[in-house]
């Protein structure tokens, strides 16, 4: 078992160069996703070039006056002198990036002003001039502990088969801040996200007061993404909360179409409270008076407080049952793991109201009955929904290529990624029985292939199948599997760790503790990976099967190193405890 403990993951913590890092990752270069303090970083104002290609013509700097026409194409009024279109994307991420605050999570805002978040979020859309056009977007708003980001990806994909055209916010990203926003299940394009991403700027810039600061970044991104989904006139926006709900920036939205409350749990309790009424308290905030309301089976303590909440505001709230696999009708889901039933069963519930109350059910559908079999739409969505750091499994292809989904003809196997940005007790706990269950799987599928071309060569026996037979013949694997694991600081690895190694490993979990940033200089010995972890327990002292490696970028190296001088080798391994150390795991393998 390899495990990263660090109980703290921020710039430095590889040992990587701060130079250049920042939180937005630009492409020339590995960073690590987060802000140095002591970053120089240039502040761009209403004379920063821009410049970027659409339909074939050239434009210069991005004008507060932007044209919208039919299929969301745009017109540029006012012209600068031109900047290479990589260097306004760079200079965009050096601005989104000033805009990250030094504020941990349950502390007092440190913006000035006299005003709380939900008026500034108000008055950055009535300065951007979408107060009004927000209330024309037909929302879905998901909030939750646990699969809220999936929820939404589930309604994302049923309703774009539908025939809608979509529109989707979540967070975090893991590679690109463009994730967070996509147009039709896409990442919104380089070009129009700099068009939009400098008109909001701009406009901003030239509002700002002592009394209204630009906004912290997760502000003006949650402004953004209202800003695109109005313009490019999409059908529907599927909205996903970003912490708690009651005072979170999306909660803006005065009359969605529906709301969803994903399985709640114990996280983010510096911020939201250190009982599980208090954190529903909060993700009920997003409930609205009379608009339907749909919840997955909960704790009682936390769907009283969600039932309550709902009373007072005569909201017809309405459980959603997991999704039974028969209605699949051997469809697969697009997420992988047991717990995504729950998830495609909310969404389900969400997409089929909203299909109802926007008078479109009987458009698509006719006369079928909603209670009957999931239309075949539905199965479409539910079946291709894509969420790249959730139970997302990568075939180490390097040097020949790279593949996020499946192994490739050029793919050996020998060095397999399974990443999961679990963080939470719970989440943890369903990160570790879907590894189980997929390694299992297919290290049984891999021993059955082998012995299957043995019997078949010794079937046809003959002299000269003997002789094939010994050519063809393959060594049976060495299967070992790491944990690569990392946390934030502000979440407890001996609460995380326990549930995630009793749930899929053999052994106890074995701690490395660096509280005075003690990093380990060297590699691991080869002989690392071939331990017995079964002995490697912490009540005997013994932590062998254990390191704390210098950076990510020599762990991902000397992992493949292992591999390459051992042609027998496979390695599993399960990196998760963070989206961020999966997004970082992606950004390397991608390399």
């Amino acid at each position: 078992m390899l495990i990263h403990t660090d109980t703290s993951l921020r710039c430095g913590i590889f040992r990587v160069s701060q130079k250049g890092n920042r939180l937005f990752s630009i492409r020339s270069e590995w960073s690590f996703p987060c802000l140095s303090a002591s970053l120089d970083i240039r502040h761009l104002t209403r004379n920063s070039q821009v410049q970027f290609i659409t339909n074939g013509f050239r434009y210069s700097k991005l004008s507060a006056q932007v044209m919208e026409t039919a299929g969301s194409n745009v017109i540029i009024k006012d012209y600068l002198q031109e900047l290479p279109l990589s260097s306004s994307y760079e200079n965009a991420m050096e601005a989104l990036s000033s805009l990250i605050t030094r504020q941990k999570r349950g502390e007092k805002s440190h913006i000035g002003g006299r005003y709380g978040k939900l008026e500034r979020m108000s008055m950055y859309l009535k300065i951007l001039g979408l107060e009004e056009r927000i209330a024309k977007l037909k929302i879905i708003h998901v909030a939750g502990t646990k699969g809220k980001g999936s929820t939404c990806t589930f309604c994302e994909a049923i309703l774009r088969q539908c025939g809608f055209r979509t529109g989707l916010f979540t967070s975090p990203h893991l590679i690109d801040v463009r994730e967070r926003i996509r147009i039709n299940g896409l990442e919104i394009t380089e070009d129009k996200f700099l068009l939009y991403f400098w008109d909001c700027w701009n406009l901003m810039k030239e509002n700002v007061t002592d009394d209204l600061p630009m906004p912290p970044l997760f502000q003006f991104l949650t402004v953004l993404a209202f800003k695109i989904f109005v313009c490019e006139q999409v059908d529907v926006a599927v909205i996903e909360v970003g912490l708690g709900g009651t005072r979170d920036s999306t909660n803006v939205i005065k009359e969605p179409i529906v709301c969803g409350v994903t399985s709640l749990g114990m996280d983010h309790m510096e911020a939201l409270g250190d009982t599980l009424s208090k954190i529903a308290s909060h993700k009920a905030g997003i409930l609205k008076p009379q608009i339907p309301a749909f919840t997955v089976p909960q704790l009682s303590e936390a769907m009283d407080v969600i039932q309550n909440r709902a009373l007072e505001l005569m909201v017809p709230l309405k459980l959603a049952a997991p999704l039974d696999n028969k209605k699949l009708k051997g469809v697969k889901l697009g997420l992988s793991g047991d717990h995504q039933l729950i998830n495609a069963g909310l969404a389900v519930s969400l997409c089929t109201c909203w299909l109802q109350r926007t008078g479109n059910w009987e458009k698509i559908f006719h006369n079928d009955s909603q209670e009957a079999d999931l239309p075949e739409a539905f199965l479409r969505g539910l079946s291709t929904a894509h969420i790249s750091g959730r139970a997302q499994v990568v075939y180490d292809t390097s040097p020949v290529s790279y593949n996020t989904s499946e192994k490739t003809e050029n793919s050996s196997g020998d060095l397999v990624f399974y990443l999961d940005g679990a963080h939470s007790p719970e989440s943890i706990e369903a990160c570790a029985k879907w590894f189980s269950g997929v390694v299992k799987d297919i290290n049984q599928s891999s021993a059955y292939s082998f012995n299957k071309i043995q019997n078949m060569v010794e079937v046809r026996s003959n002299g000269y199948v003997r002789h094939e037979m010994e050519k063809t013949e393959q060594p049976i694997k060495i299967t070992k599997q790491i944990l690569l694991f990392n946390c934030m600081e502000v979440r407890d690895p001996q609460v995380l760790l326990p549930r995630l190694v009793s749930t899929c490993a053999s052994s106890d979990p074995v701690l490395e503790k660096n509280s005075k940033n003690d990093y380990a200089e060297t590699l691991p010995p080869r002989e690392f990976l071939y331990e017995d972890a079964s002995h490697c327990r912490p009540a005997n002292q013994c932590f062998a099967c254990s390191a704390v490696l210098p950076s990510l970028p020599l762990t991902i190296k000397w992992l493949r190193d292992c591999v390459k001088e051992n042609p027998s080798l496979r390695v599993q391994v399960l990196v998760t405890g963070s989206l961020h150390l999966v997004g970082d795991v992606l950004k390397l393998l991608k390399r």
